[in-house]
């Protein structure tokens, strides 16, 4: 399967959310700002244009090191499969935005008085997510986990 890989560098713009699911798989998400930058001639500086935000997910061992680690407005780099989806509904608190661009009322199928709401998300399940060296310092520590021993004694003997 085709898969799209990308690798974004911005802000957490959310502080990580972490469950796990009912089969006992870790899940974290939060939501990354990626702000354009472009060097404008007439002032000779730096401006900002436009932000993407981008729902990151991890999963397992990821998840719970991404809880432990990340912070809101923290720079970060992620790097995993993007997925773009059209929801319907109640766009969560987080999503909501009042730019004009943003409004969905003069769309086809849209009532605009409240009802069903469409939007698209860009979705990236990230399998490695990192500080942004290039504008601070981190510390790094390892987690070791307890791996079963494949040769375990189990008390029989053999044959």
């Amino acid at each position: 399967m085709n898969e799209t890989w990308l690798t974004v560098v911005g802000n957490a713009a959310t502080r990580p959310d972490y469950w796990e699911t009912a089969a006992g798989v870790a899940v974290a998400r939060f939501r990354l700002a990626v702000t354009a930058r472009r060097w404008e001639r007439a002032r000779e500086a730096w401006t900002d244009a436009y932000t993407s935000f981008y729902t990151v997910w991890a999963w397992r061992g990821l998840a719970a090191n991404v809880a432990a680690s990340v912070s809101l407005g923290e720079p970060l780099v992620v790097h995993g499969t993007l997925r773009v989806r059209e929801r319907t509904g109640e766009r969560p608190p987080d999503q909501r935005s009042d730019r004009p661009s943003d409004r969905l009322s003069d769309r086809p199928g849209d009532d605009g008085g409240g009802g069903s709401r469409r939007w698209i998300t860009a979705d990236v399940d990230a399998v490695a997510v990192g500080h942004d060296l290039a504008r601070g310092t981190s510390a790094f520590r390892r987690i070791s986990r307890a791996k079963p021993l494949l040769n375990a004694p189990t008390g029989a003997t053999p044959p």
